[in-house]
């Protein structure tokens, strides 16, 4: 079966875990803030919170900047259930706004449409760069001036991605860029995420909250510190912590982003030839910016049929996303079919193809050639 996604582990990568494993930390050491700081490098944020996982850090966004009972989030329908799920673990409500039929991502039309005739307008909105492609964040962001939320970037799938020239992640139009280092993510510490932002005050609230709600910063204790093992639960946290093992991976891992990036855009330049005379829909591309290729989706019509004669072909071909108003969970919050018929319309048709950097050419022609008997 050749797998839609794939993680690339080499020598190199398996050494620094190995490391980890022989160094006096197996948590909260140096190897976390080496990932963190290699994070920072890459894509200019001026702080980077390493957490447990790309939910974690969406969790922790939203904690950070005040989300909490009677706010409401906004996301987009065609994104993995986190984006959404992040609001309800702080208890407050979620609503979505309908893609854009182009480009998959959160129409910035219908979020300013929405922005005017909302009775509570959101507390923060979370626009999610699906595929890898970035939204228009220039426009979500003078959106959020005019009404006065906040916005945490989901960039889960966007590690890597340009946009207007700069790197996805320095979080020049939101106030945190969210990560996630799942193994068929662009790079991959096992599981992991980061969390990203310019402003040192919500970086610090990210780090105790982190870490169990607890300080040893003086300055922000209730009392004078009582000796040096002293430290204060200020509020209530968690335990998110990333492991130095997993740090150490991914740190390997971003060494080898440029190559990781290259080779997907390499098997997106054949894909794009190979499909030309198919009768599929391939994924539209912004002049606003470069992709990172998380995935590569085109549309079919008879797409149970295709995705079916796919993988009895050892194809594994997957879908993204089953729109989050639809699943069962949320249809019990009152959401309903027809309440986003772009996002609806989309994965009716939806097909993730296979891509990862590991892919041969003969994997993709064979790809190609299982698609094209099972169009038909």
């Amino acid at each position: 079966m050749i797998p839609y996604g794939r993680q690339d582990i080499d020598e190199a990568d398996i050494a620094a875990v190995v490391k980890a494993l022989r160094s006096d930390w197996l948590t909260t050491g140096p190897a976390i803030e080496r990932f963190e700081e290699a994070v920072k490098r890459r894509t200019g944020a001026a702080h980077a919170v390493a957490c447990a996982n790309g939910t974690v850090s969406l969790h922790l966004a939203c904690r950070a900047l005040g989300l909490g009972p009677g706010d409401t989030l906004w996301t987009s329908p065609n994104t993995f259930v986190a984006s959404a799920n992040c609001a309800l673990y702080c208890g407050a409500g979620v609503d979505f706004v309908d893609i854009d039929p182009r480009t998959y991502n959160m129409s910035t039309e219908a979020l300013a449409q929405k922005l005017g005739r909302a009775k509570q307008k959101p507390k923060i909105v979370i626009p999610v760069h699906f595929a890898g492609q970035p939204c228009d964040m220039r426009a979500i962001a003078a959106l959020a001036k005019q009404y006065g939320f906040s916005v945490i970037e989901d960039a889960s799938h966007a590690v890597g991605a340009d946009y207007l020239g700069k790197p996805v992640g320095d979080s020049r139009y939101s106030d945190i860029t969210s990560l996630s280092f799942h193994p068929v993510k662009i790079v991959t510490s096992a599981e992991g995420g980061m969390t990203l932002t310019q402003r040192p005050e919500l970086a610090e609230r990210l780090r105790v909250l982190r870490t169990h709600g607890i300080t040893r910063d003086e300055k922000a204790m209730a009392g004078p510190r009582e000796g040096g093992w002293y430290y204060e639960q200020i509020e209530l946290g968690y335990n998110y912590r990333i492991t130095d093992l997993q740090a150490a991976l991914g740190e390997s891992q971003m060494r080898r982003l440029d190559a990781f990036l290259e080779r997907r855009r390499q098997l997106i330049a054949r894909y794009e030839k190979l499909l030309a005379d198919l009768p599929v829909t391939r994924p539209f591309q912004s002049p606003d910016g470069r992709s990172a290729w998380h995935l590569y989706v085109v549309l079919v019509d008879h797409r149970r049929k295709v995705y079916d004669a796919l993988r009895a072909a050892g194809i594994g071909v997957n879908v993204h996303y089953i729109p989050v108003h639809l699943q069962p969970y949320y249809r019990k919050l009152g959401f309903k079919r027809g309440d986003f018929p772009n996002a609806e319309a989309y994965y009716e048709r939806a097909l993730t193809l296979p891509l990862f950097p590991r892919m041969s050419d003969a994997d993709q022609d064979q790809v190609v050639r299982a698609l094209r008997k099972a169009l038909g």
